[in-house]
C-alpha cells in the first residue's frame, strides 16, 4: 500500500509576521484539550490547504480507494534538514476545491465534491478557523500564493463546506 506523506508546521514559517511562533497544529488536528505553554490553544485544525488541487484530488481518490494511505507529519527540527515525525494516519479523507473570485483571498468559492461552486455559505472567517488560523494569520500565511490557481482543502474529518 502506498503511503502520501503530508507535512505540518509546527512554527509560522520565514515570511510570516509570527516566524517562529508556535502554530499548535499537531495539538489542533489532535484535538488536544491542554494548554502546553502560556499561549492557548484555540480550537481545532480541520483541514490543511495546499496548493495543487488536481494533485491532491488524485491523492485523495486512491487513499479513500484503499489503495493508499495519509500519513501526517512535523518535522523533529528544521523542515527539510531533520527527521519527520509521524502522529496521525488516515484511510479517508475529503479535498474540495477552493478559488478566490478576483484572487481576492476576502471572495473564497469552496465547490462541492460533485464540482459546484459555493459562493461562500462559510465565508473565509470560518476557513481561516477549520484550518487552524486566526483570520489574520491565515491572511498573512497565504500572502504569497497565487491565488488564481485552484486549491485544495483536504479535510481530515467528515466535515465539508
Amino acid at each position: 500500500m502506498k503511503t502520501f506523506v503530508l507535512t505540518v508546521s509546527k512554527t509560522f514559517p520565514k515570511s510570516h509576521k509570527r516566524a517562529g511562533q508556535q502554530t499548535w497544529f499537531v495539538e489542533k488536528i489532535n484535538e488536544a484539550g491542554m494548554p502546553i505553554s502560556d499561549e492557548p490553544i484555540m480550537g481545532k485544525k480541520t483541514h490543511t490547504i495546499r496548493s495543487n488541487y488536481e494533485f491532491w484530488e488524485k491523492r485523495a481518490k486512491q487513499i479513500n480507494d484503499g489503495k493508499a494511505i495519509l500519513s501526517i507529519r512535523y518535522w523533529n527540527g528544521k523542515p527539510y534538514n531533520s527527521k519527520q515525525v509521524e502522529f496521525c494516519q488516515l484511510s479517508q479523507i475529503g479535498v474540495q476545491k477552493l478559488t478566490f473570485y478576483n484572487n481576492d483571498i476576502n471572495c473564497p468559492y469552496v465547490y462541492e465534491e460533485d464540482g459546484v461552486a459555493n459562493y461562500p455559505i462559510y465565508g473565509i472567517e470560518q476557513i481561516a478557523k477549520n484550518d487552524g488560523l486566526s483570520l489574520s494569520d491565515f491572511k498573512e500565511w497565504f500572502k504569497h500564493y497565487d491565488l488564481s490557481k485552484p486549491m485544495a482543502i483536504i479535510h481530515f474529518t467528515s466535515f465539508r463546506y
